[in-house]
């Protein structure tokens, strides 16, 4: 019986990134970047108004606020005369005189000579006419040329994930294409005599194709371009045909319903020749047998998972997605783990790694994460009611048989990433 990390070394070293390619940014989000972005203009690339208010120069306000009197003992308000109004986008160069102001939107160029904002509350608004109450310094509330970004600095880098920010910097920077590693195309196959798709009443012996709706979905999570191909017959030129159809469109095939029994041997007839695929035993519970190989003429990563849905979706978890998230360019391809205490004892197969459906919470008092079994390792892995309410995986050793409440083990969290 071959390991778990022998079996995802042997899967891991079949990843092949799909070639990056350059897509519109509005189609970059999630996806890797695989080229430094060197800007070629500064950011912003005029000097700008950073609030609504006033464009002045600095040293004809700073006296505002003073205690300064007139020869009678009154006290003087420092005024200036409003000469004019620039609004976001104008094109009209104005050039500020000494002891002139002019109303500047946010965004709005600023005026030649004018190194400052006064903001409204720093006046009384005047339209023809402003008293200043507050001083500004030279550059307050102004965006000055590169502030953001100057010409020749990498807005993004080579490795990063493109989000929001990162297609808002392109955009702002004048990129409307980006180079990134695209999404791998992954097809989904499901198989079986027993199987009928979701739109149709099920007979005698007959169950739903659930395999191919979610192990699709579980791809799509993982980040690949799925085709869910869907139930095909398990005569073998039917499926040699439909399994050749995807080799050439797809970086991963997985095949539900193709291992144990009888059905193995069917698969087998069916891609001898396309390649090398070997069903073995992994010491994992759930989904111990399971099959991968290299077929066609790339030499595609196939995959062969059990009949029973969670036993398919935790060999999806462990074996395929990796593999998917480094064909993406993640130098992380493995879930997370953390540490939690379990809230009851837990009992495991010996001799094999477990997958135990779980709720992970987390103690508000002490911030320690606590861990809740949904069944145990030892029950049916056909139960796909505790994989939908769980969000974590416990992950025991092959050598840990009985787990005490209050004992720490580690656990691969689920939730949807951001």
């Amino acid at each position: 019986m071959r390991s778990v990390e022998d079996q995802q070394i042997k899967v891991t070293a079949a990843a092949v990134a799909p070639r990056p390619v350059r897509v519109a940014i509005s189609e970059a989000q999630g996806l890797l970047c695989a080229e430094d972005v060197v800007t070629e203009r500064p950011l912003p690339g005029f000097d700008q108004a950073a609030i609504d208010g006033y464009a002045v120069r600095s040293v004809d306000v700073a006296s505002a606020g003073a205690d300064i009197r007139d020869e009678e003992g009154n006290l003087v308000d420092l005024t200036l005369p409003v000469v004019g109004e620039v609004v976001a986008g104008s094109r009209q160069p104005i050039r500020l005189q000494p002891r002139q102001t002019v109303r500047v939107d946010t965004g709005a160029p600023m005026p030649t000579l004018a190194d400052a904002v006064l903001p409204l509350d720093f006046t009384d608004g005047g339209r023809a006419r402003i008293k200043v109450y507050e001083p500004v310094r030279s550059g307050d509330y102004v965006r000055r040329v590169g502030d953001d970004v100057q010409p020749g600095d990498v807005a993004v880098r080579a490795g990063t994930i493109i989000g929001a920010a990162q297609v808002g910097l392109l955009a702002a920077v004048g990129h409307d294409k980006v180079l990134v590693h695209p999404r791998p195309r992954l097809s989904v196959i499901s198989v079986g005599g027993e199987l009928i798709d979701i739109d149709r009443t099920p007979g005698p012996g007959q169950v739903y194709d659930v395999n191919s709706y979610a192990l699709a979905a579980a791809a799509r999570d993982a980040g690949a371009d799925v085709n869910r191909v869907g139930i095909v017959s398990s005569d073998p030129r039917r499926l040699r045909d439909v399994v050749e159809g995807q080799l050439v469109r797809s970086e991963v095939v997985v095949i539900a319903g193709a291992v144990g029994g009888w059905a193995s041997e069917q698969i087998r007839e069916a891609l001898e020749g396309l390649g090398e695929l070997e069903i073995t035993r992994v010491a994992m519970h759930p989904g111990s047998v399971q099959g991968f190989g290299r077929l066609g003429r790339d030499e595609v990563p196939t995959f062969l998972l059990p009949s029973n849905p969670v036993g398919a979706l935790v060999v999806f978890e462990v074996m395929v997605r990796p593999l998917i998230r480094i064909a993406l360019g993640r130098r992380h391809p493995m879930r997370r783990i953390i540490r939690a205490r379990t809230i009851m004892p837990i009992s495991s197969m010996a001799g094999r790694k477990g997958y135990l459906r779980a709720q992970l919470m987390r103690d508000e008092a002490t911030g320690e994460y606590l861990v809740q079994p949904l069944g145990s390792a030892n029950s049916s892995s056909h139960l796909l009611a505790t994989l939908a309410e769980a969000n974590s995986l416990i992950v025991i050793d092959p050598d840990d048989t009985e787990i005490r409440t209050g004992d720490e083990v580690q656990v691969a969290f689920l939730a949807q990433r951001g």
